[in-house]
């Protein structure tokens, strides 16, 4: 034999041993559960609007304690949606604050209905909803006195420069002893908390139905918002619901579904066999 002839043994000698200790198998991550890997395809299956966040909170509320990671890699993938962050400077004041906000909701008859919407910052609980077609500062006046009946009347209200906003609005909010936050012109993220919870609306209920009128809105607007209060977590309430969710442990028996605002979305819950 050559030299050559053992030079080359020699390389392929070493490059086997080192192949051969690569592919040793090491500890790494435990497999991931295979019902929990069905649950989380049954739930992206069952709510199309969800992301990774929203799955996993629904887990931990059932007891089942995993990454988000996790639940982010079993999840099918898909082009991401831009996600925005808002901040406001008013957050100290977050437990005295409301803000409100109209938005606009087309019908089949082509009319165009106002949805006035009230929000605590605090929990991020809707206090008070109602539907017009002509809304004007005399209604939006008397929305805030149905809205905080009693001694529930906030400190600051925090509100756009719109129109309807007139006089008798503004009377009636400094009788009740609410101090008036404005937003400056054209500054909608001055508002976020309001324009988050439309933007929620339209994008978990009002975007995937057709609305016939005002009797029919204010029934699914009641169905999101009982969901949105009882059972729908939030990042900012560390994946929380507004009214709060107790975490049901694996001893409480199966998971089932229970369909939420016409199935457009699901609670989960545990229920013996």
């Amino acid at each position: 034999m050559t030299p050559d002839t053992v030079l080359r043994w020699q390389r392929r000698r070493f490059c086997e041993y080192w192949t051969k200790l690569s592919a040793r198998p090491t500890g790494g991550r435990p497999p991931v559960n295979a019902e929990i890997k069905a649950l989380v395809s049954r739930m992206v299956a069952a709510n199309p609007l969800w992301g990774a966040p929203r799955i996993h909170a629904e887990l931990l509320k059932l007891g089942i304690d995993v990454a988000e990671r996790t639940v982010s890699r079993l999840m099918p993938k898909h082009h991401p949606r831009p996600s925005q962050t808002w901040r406001t400077f008013l957050a100290n004041h977050v437990r005295d604050l409301v803000s409100l906000d109209f938005f606009t909701v087309p019908t089949a008859g082509l009319r165009v209905l106002f949805v006035l919407v009230v929000r605590a910052h605090h929990r991020r609980r809707v206090v008070h909803f109602n539907v017009t077609e002509h809304p004007t500062a005399h209604w939006a006046s008397q929305q805030i006195v149905d809205a905080f009946p009693d001694d529930s009347v906030p400190a600051y209200l925090l509100r756009d420069r719109d129109a309807v906003y007139g006089d008798a609005f503004r009377r009636r909010v400094t009788g009740m002893g609410i101090g008036e936050v404005l937003t400056a012109p054209y500054s909608p993220w001055q508002n976020a908390f309001a324009e988050r919870l439309i933007g929620s609306i339209r994008r978990e209920c009002l975007d995937h139905v057709v609305v016939f009128g005002e009797r029919h809105l204010r029934r699914l607007l009641t169905a999101y918002f009982a969901y949105y209060h009882r059972a729908r977590t939030h990042l900012s309430l560390d994946k929380d619901a507004p009214d709060g969710r107790p975490i049901e442990s694996p001893e409480l028996g199966v998971i089932i579904p229970i369909p939420e605002v016409g199935g457009l979305h699901h609670r989960y819950v545990r229920r013996a066999a």
